[in-house]
């Protein structure tokens, strides 16, 4: 049980001193140890609270002395006063923050739609003929993007004709007209 008192001896070289309980009583002892180590030594006449322990002899001392108007030490405190870093309850809101925002963008990138429909929303007039390739959705039936860029890789003009529109990087227009394999497929 918690209890107060006065401070009315105090041996500062030797670390100890006696208190005088409120309730009156027996002076109790105290030493240094007992105080909280915030680098203030006890001072006489100063008003303290403290828990009363019984030694193995017998006598009682007083032990965990607070000062008047010092709370009760949170662990936080105890951590400040031992040396050991705090932390400071900014870093981990911002810690949060930056984790979802991080998350959030994973998860826009994954989901937001890609070039190919952002191109299409362009006018037709101003898109170059390569964008305008890739915008196309429109498919015909028996031709499939596989990579192939050249004429000579084409087994007919409509296939040709296809790929310019709707393949990426094709390289089958060398006058940039919209007319793919001119020398093979003349119009």
């Amino acid at each position: 049980m918690r209890t107060h008192g006065t401070l009315i001896k105090w041996n500062d070289e030797r670390g100890f001193g006696f208190i005088a309980p409120a309730q009156g009583g027996d002076e109790l002892f105290v030493h240094i140890s007992e105080f909280n180590r915030r680098g203030v030594r006890p001072a006489l006449n100063e008003l303290v609270s403290f828990e009363v322990r019984t030694k193995s002899d017998g006598k009682r001392e007083a032990v965990r002395v607070m000062r008047a108007g010092e709370g009760r030490r949170t662990a936080s405190a105890r951590r400040r006063d031992s040396g050991a870093p705090a932390r400071s309850g900014i870093g981990i809101v911002a810690l949060a923050i930056a984790a979802i925002v991080a998350v959030g963008g994973y998860v826009y990138s994954r989901s937001s739609p890609h070039l190919d429909g952002i191109e299409s929303a362009r006018p037709a007039a101003s898109a170059s003929p390569a964008a305008s390739v890739r915008s196309s959705t429109q498919s015909s039936p028996g031709f499939v993007c596989d990579g192939r860029q050249h004429c000579s890789q084409m087994s007919s003009c409509a296939e040709a004709e296809y790929f310019l529109r709707h393949c990426p990087d094709t390289k089958m227009d060398g006058d940039s007209d919209g007319e793919p394999c001119e020398q093979q497929c003349p119009r």
